[in-house]
This record gives C-alpha cells, sequence and structure tokens, in this order.
C-alpha cells in the first residue's frame, strides 16, 4: 500500500478519477451517437408489432365500466374496438396511443348487472387481442369513503391480536428457562412461516402486474432491500447504550412483523376497494386469532428482562400498525409493482429477524436443532397454518 502511494501522490488523484470516469464518456457517446443515427441496423423488423396489454385494474360504476390498462410491450399500442360479452360496445381511452410502459383509462359504456360475470375483449390496432374475466360484477367502492372502514379494519386485524398476544408476558417470566428457548423456537416457526406466506403472496401480486415492471425480482429486491437495511439498524442499536439484549431482539422481531401486516393490510384494502371481500364477523375473528400468536413472538425475547408498559405499546405500535396504512394503500389501489415490492420487504425483514433470534433457541450445546428447537419450529409452522384456515 506504501508502494502504491508512493508511485501516485496526491497531486495524481485528478488524473486517476479523470482514467475511471474515461469509459463512461465513451458509452455517453457511443450512445448519443446510435440515438442521433436513429439505431442503425435495428430500424428494419420483420412480423407484426409486439403489442402485450396487461389490465391492473377493473372499476365498475353505474351504468360503466373502466380498465386500467398497462403496455408492456416494446411497441405502442392502439385500441380501436371493445367488446363485452362478444358484443361491440362504445368506449373512451385517456390515452390515444399507450407508449411502453405507459397505462391508460378504458371506459366502457355497458348497462352491467350485479352479481352476473363477464368477458371484456379488448381489439388493438395490429389485430391483438387482449381478453379480461370480471367473475362477478360489484359496483367499486369509493377509495375516499373507505378511510375510516379500513383504519378500523387495520385496528381489527393488526393492532388488537398483537396486543391480546403481548398479554402472555406476565406468564412467560414464570416459566423454567428451557421453556423459553422453547418458546423462542415457537417464535422462528411462527416468523418462517409468515415469510413463507408473504413471499408466496407477493409472487402472485406480481404475477397479476405488468411483468415488464419487475415481476417477482421485485419481491426478491425487496427481500434484499429490507434484509440488509435491517441487518444495518441492528449494527446501529448494538452499538448505542442501552438498546442491547432482548429488547433489541423484541424491536426487530416487530419491525418484521410490521412489514408483513403492512402486506396484510394492502390485501385486505385492494381487495375491499374492489369488492371481493365480504369481511364478516367470522372473518374479522379468525384475522384476530391468527396474529394473536404475533403478539407472542414479540414479548418472547423480553421475558426474562424488565421493560416498561411504554416500551411494550410501542412494540404492539409498531408491530400492528402498518395493518392500518396497509388497507388505506390497498384501498387506494396500489400499483401491483408496488405492492409486489412492499410484500417483498416483509420477507426479507422476518428472515433477518429469524438469524437474530436463532441464538436464543440454542441449548447448552449451542445446538439449534436440539430435540425441543425442532419441536418448537414446528409447532410454531403448524400453529400458523391452523389459524390461518380461520381466515
Amino acid at each position: 500500500m506504501e508502494d502504491r502511494r508512493a508511485r501516485h501522490p496526491s497531486g495524481s488523484r485528478l488524473n486517476t478519477w479523470l482514467l475511471g470516469l474515461l469509459p463512461l464518456c465513451v458509452i455517453a457517446v457511443a450512445v448519443a451517437g446510435f440515438a442521433v443515427l436513429d439505431g442503425p441496423g435495428l430500424t428494419a423488423r420483420n412480423g407484426p408489432p409486439a403489442e402485450e396489454l396487461t389490465v391492473e385494474r377493473t372499476i365498475l360504476g353505474a351504468g360503466s365500466i373502466e380498465l386500467i390498462v398497462r403496455n408492456q410491450g416494446a411497441d405502442p399500442v392502439n385500441l380501436v374496438q371493445v367488446a363485452v360479452n362478444d358484443a361491440f360496445t362504445d368506449f373512451r381511452i385517456s390515452e390515444p396511443e399507450i407508449g411502453r410502459l405507459g397505462s391508460a383509462g378504458v371506459r366502457i359504456t355497458y348497462p352491467w348487472v350485479d352479481g352476473e360475470a363477464y368477458e371484456v375483449t379488448l381489439l388493438t390496432s395490429a389485430g391483438g387481442v387482449v381478453t379480461h374475466v370480471i367473475p362477478v360484477a360489484v359496483t367499486t367502492p369509493d377509495p375516499s369513503g373507505l378511510i375510516g372502514l379500513m383504519a378500523l379494519l387495520g385496528t381489527y386485524v393488526g393492532v388488537i391480536p398483537v396486543v391480546i398476544g403481548m398479554l402472555w408476558l406476565p406468564w412467560l417470566r414464570r416459566v423454567p428457562p428451557a421453556w423459553i428457548r422453547a418458546l423462542m423456537a415457537l417464535t422462528i416457526g411462527l416468523l418462517a412461516w409468515l415469510a413463507i406466506d408473504a413471499a408466496l403472496e407477493g409472487m402472485e401480486v406480481a404475477n397479476a402486474g405488468a411483468s415488464a415492471l419487475g415481476g417477482a425480482g421485485l419481491v426478491a429486491m425487496g427481500a434484499v432491500a429490507a434484509y440488509l437495511l435491517l441487518s444495518g439498524v441492528h449494527t446501529w442499536m448494538a452499538a448505542r447504550p442501552g438498546q442491547a439484549g432482548g429488547y433489541r431482539l423484541a424491536l426487530l422481531v416487530s419491525v418484521g412483523i410490521g412489514l408483513h401486516n403492512l402486506g396484510e393490510g394492502l390485501a385486505i384494502g385492494s381487495a375491499y376497494a374492489v369488492g371481493a371481500l365480504a369481511l364478516g364477523a367470522t372473518l374479522v375473528v379468525g384475522f384476530t386469532i391468527h396474529n394473536t400468536t404475533e403478539g407472542l413472538a414479540i414479548v418472547a425475547p423480553v421475558s426474562e428482562e424488565r421493560t416498561s408498559p411504554r416500551r411494550l405499546a410501542l412494540l404492539g405500535l409498531i408491530a400492528g400498525g402498518p395493518a392500518i396504512l396497509g388497507a388505506w394503500l390497498g384501498a387506494a389501489t396500489v400499483q401491483p409493482a408496488v405492492a409486489a415490492l412492499l410484500l417483498g420487504l416483509g420477507v426479507g425483514a422476518i428472515v433477518q429477524v429469524i438469524l437474530q433470534i436463532a441464538p436464543s433457541a440454542r441449548d447448552h450445546t449451542g445446538r439449534l436443532l436440539h430435540p425441543l428447537g425442532i419441536a418448537g419450529i414446528l409447532a410454531g409452522m403448524a400453529l400458523m397454518y391452523a389459524t390461518g384456515l380461520l381466515t
């Protein structure tokens, strides 16, 4: 290192940076020349235009059907005809030509009947056909009128269950240490199921949107980003006084569960916005029972230390509050790509939290997969699966 510094004194650092920028300048000039010459060799094409439309949202109003479509193909798309149940009908489109990755609203005049199924066919100028099925037609609620309801539902399925689950803390403080290790293994099982659930839901949401925006890759990108960010938060907290021990783990668990509940709220809000979710008392009770186990996962790391009620309340709010935010975003029709990214954040955060909790579940020999640990992990996953059947 000293020899290199001797050969390249500080006075030559500017030249070093210029040498580093030289390839970038050459690339910029080449791209500019390519654009000026209109892409020589790429303008001639054989075959029909590459048209690919994806329907991202359906809005049903009185006597009208509106589709929000996105062009994920390489060429611009022009719609020329629209048919509903094989009958051509009048329509208006917000953009006469939809460019690559652009979106437009297609408003169709049609006297649809509540509860009936419809098949909408979009015909492009190049002869392409896009078919969209509406399984059950119901009026789309106004998102502005759902703010209060979404806050209430988010509280029901997020905040209240977590708080109920945290009431296990006094009991946890009275059980033997071996039970604590088993409960930490149970927590790992609970979180593992949440990560699997969020990943599968994220893939489903991503596949429903335009693949050109990233598709399932957005779930992976969100997972990696959340994992790295939470790792940084953990390192920062470990270096701060008073932020070590069980409370730090509990806080990380709350963040991971909170990101998962954000995705759960997204699903509830988006489904309710299109009239596809009937949230009756049975379903609310099912969500409550299912998410109560999350409260147990939060308080398990602090079972052996004193924690103030204010800190416990903060943990519960971090874990359950995002369900309200998610419900709001879902009701306001979050773009599928954004929803997939947010669900991916939950996956990465939970995986990072599992790695932080794992040492607490080890036995006196340092094994994580000891008989009691294996039983706890499997029991946690089975518990989440069983309570998930209620929702």
